[in-house]
């Protein structure tokens, strides 16, 4: 059976692009919760004539909820699903636990799709969210194709695939870059893109993160034979003629591989980055790109005036084709649209490759040696408004059903007591440690670490019933079965408290009732509803995630988490590796940065940590009583610990450090 052919619409003109290309099925965001949230989207009511349009014409419309949710947004969130549940929408595609809750609770009519940014990297992954329903699970895409076929053969759900447009350097629900520059969320589609910047090293500039954009065309065959339910291209940002193209070429493969080539040469006018198959390749070579802007260099500024500038054209250019002009270090690049230009001092409407041409604009400056890249043609044209609607739905549900519905979800139960915890990446810690000075330690160790672990040792098997072991964030296919036997083995130990780093590694735990299970920062529960998903699922411990802020954390009713106080945030975490973690990387904004590469995964941290050490009197006022100092990317010290439990006892900040989102609050 041939896979369906999916494409991204941010746009009524792209809607009606991926209908013409040959698309099975589009994918698309509202005005909120999206994460793409930079697009144009659409309304409710475009939605339903859409959706009208789609099923005429037996097209597939899923719809993108994929972003986090804060607790103000909760009484929004559920007239949005009340609002959904009214349009035979065939999917909804979910980031946030508690999205997922709710619509179990209230629509579970509606099929699910497990969004990329839900990090599903491996088969237990998979099994996991079919498990609880879901009907589609989009991977991550820092699969290999041998992890590929084996999340294939064994997962049992219908899978869904990226092969076409933009890579993040980080994986997917796990970069924190872009929040902690100034509370723009990538989880909540806001991202301002920090990988496709420049930075400094070793006095030499460069885009140290910048990837080339994905292609597999010359994949798709194999694809197909593989079983892979859905190829998706991304793209809800791109132009209409960019969902055309990719449309197009991308269905004529599916259809008759035969046609290849032709396909081949098809993308060659898509206008994106240098194209790369990243980890689905035979190698990852040369990943990244130098240019970190969409488009095709097509000539140098030589000479500019006040409202126009001349330049070479290295390929044919149309009135109302899109330009960019970008400046050596410049990460602001200039974009217009091309409303008149001469040749020899004479208007035309085209100019042909290799004939110097004047471009009149009043809409940006352009300086001497200025790239002009081309980024968009105006070749084919595009319906770019629906008919008017008429059919109205019901928008809101009753404040008195909102109230009812919230009043279920969450408890604001307060811990009676405090506790500490604290959290080491390498057993050097042990040692500094005065155990009589906090609760409980999680070791969130590296392999090598755990294999030189023995569990009767004697400090260890005396603080048993306070450790907790953390499982990795990504732990790749090949590694599953050695961290099922690992937990195993700590449990026969007498170890039974596990914290994990993905939902979904519940399913490694023993199964027993005597397992404690707790969860790290980055499953994220950023509102109630989130929470009563994990208390639903056996959860008894979680942490608030890093990129939470003071506003968001009192507005919930919850106060039995446990509240980051000190931490190094890994702004990128990646497959990829960078071309030297050995120096500090500094960017635009003067901010320093350190490079770790674990298990063969980049992490990326700030010089400074994060520290709310001082607010801790006001949150326990508030009612929390759970608190974390996490030590991880810090050199073994005793005069450190004793300094930061200090600071913590006394509810004192430390000399230096970033408060990252609390006043300044998560956009």
């Amino acid at each position: 059976m041939k896979p369906e052919l999916l494409l991204p619409v941010g746009n009524p003109e792209a809607f009606y692009a991926a209908l013409e290309g040959g698309a099975d099925s589009v994918y698309l965001g509202l005005k909120s919760f999206n994460a793409r949230g930079k697009a144009l989207n659409f309304t409710i009511d475009q939605l339903q004539v859409l959706v009208k349009k789609a099923t005429n014409e037996k097209i597939k419309v899923y719809l993108t909820l994929n972003t986090l949710i804060k607790n103000n947004e909760l009484p929004e969130l559920l007239n949005i699903l009340y609002q959904i549940s009214q349009i035979k929408i065939s999917a909804i595609i979910i980031q946030d636990l508690g999205v997922l809750h709710l619509l179990h609770k209230y629509h579970d009519s509606i099929p699910l799709f497990a969004s990329t940014q839900m990090t599903v990297h491996n088969s237990a992954g998979c099994k996991f969210f079919h498990n609880l329903g879901m009907q589609r699970i989009i991977l991550a895409r820092e699969l290999t194709l041998k992890e590929l076929e084996h999340v294939s053969r064994s997962s049992g759900v219908e899978l869904e695939l990226f092969i076409h447009g933009a890579l993040c350097y980080s994986v997917s629900g796990l970069c924190l870059f872009s929040s902690y520059m100034g509370g723009m969320s990538a989880n909540r589609g806001l991202c301002c893109q920090p990988c496709r910047r420049a930075y400094r090293q070793l006095d030499k500039d460069g885009y140290l993160f910048s990837l080339r954009d994905l292609q597999l065309i010359d994949l798709v065959p194999y694809l197909c034979k593989l079983g892979i339910k859905s190829l998706k291209i991304e793209g809800r940002m791109k132009s209409a003629e960019y969902v055309y193209i990719t449309a197009r070429a991308y269905r004529m493969v599916i259809d008759d591989p035969a046609r290849l080539p032709e396909a081949r040469d098809i993308l060659k006018n898509d206008l994106s980055r240098e194209k790369i198959q990243y980890f689905l390749g035979k190698n990852l070579q040369k990943p990244f790109t130098e240019i970190p802007y969409t488009g095709q260099v097509i000539g140098r500024v030589g000479k500019r005036n006040k409202d126009s500038f001349t330049f070479t054209t290295s390929t044919l250019l149309n009135i109302q084709d899109r330009l960019r002009l970008l400046s050596q270090g410049d990460e602001d690049a200039r974009s217009f649209k091309i409303v008149q230009m001469q040749e020899q001092g004479q208007p035309v409407t085209r100019a042909q490759a290799g004939n110097e041409v004047t471009i009149f604009t009043q809409e940006v400056k352009a300086r001497i040696n200025d790239q002009v890249i081309l980024t968009g043609r105006s070749q084919k044209k595009f319906p770019h408004r629906f008919p008017e609607h008429r059919q109205k739905i019901n928008y809101r549900l009753s404040q008195k059903k909102i109230s009812n519905i919230l009043q279920k979800t969450g408890s604001g139960k307060i811990c009676t007591s405090s506790e500490l915890f604290i959290r080491i990446s390498t057993l050097r810690w042990i040692q500094k440690l005065n155990w009589d000075k906090f609760h409980y330690l999680i070791l969130n160790l590296q392999k090598k670490d755990w294999e030189n672990l023995n569990p009767s040792n004697y400090t260890l098997k005396k603080n048993r019933h306070r450790i907790i072991l953390q499982l990795p964030r990504f732990i790749m296919e090949s590694d599953l079965e050695y961290y099922r036997q690992l937990c195993l083995a700590f449990y026969r130990s007498g170890f039974h408290q596990f914290m994990l780093s993905h939902i979904s590694q519940k399913d490694l735990l023993p199964r027993t009732a005597k397992i404690h299970i707790s969860t790290a920062e980055n499953i994220y529960v950023l509102n109630d509803a989130a929470i009563q998903f994990l208390k639903e699922h056996d959860v008894e411990l979680y942490v608030y995630p890093l990129e939470n802020d003071r506003k968001n954390l009192l507005a919930g009713k919850d106060r039995r988490g446990i509240v980051p106080l000190f931490y190094y945030p890994e702004l990128f975490y990646s497959r990829v590796p960078i071309r030297s973690c050995r120096d500090s990387i500094i960017n635009s904004k003067e901010l320093k940065l350190r490079c770790f590469r674990i298990q063969g995964l980049t992490s990326l941290v700030p010089e400074l940590p994060v520290s709310w050490l001082h607010h801790k009197n006001e949150l326990y006022k508030a009612g929390f009583r759970r608190f974390l100092l996490d030590l991880s990317y810090q050199l073994p010290s005793q005069y450190l610990i004793h300094s930061l439990i200090e600071a913590y006892q006394k509810s004192r900040p430390i000399a230096r450090y970033s408060q990252f989102n609390w006043d300044a609050g998560l956009k």
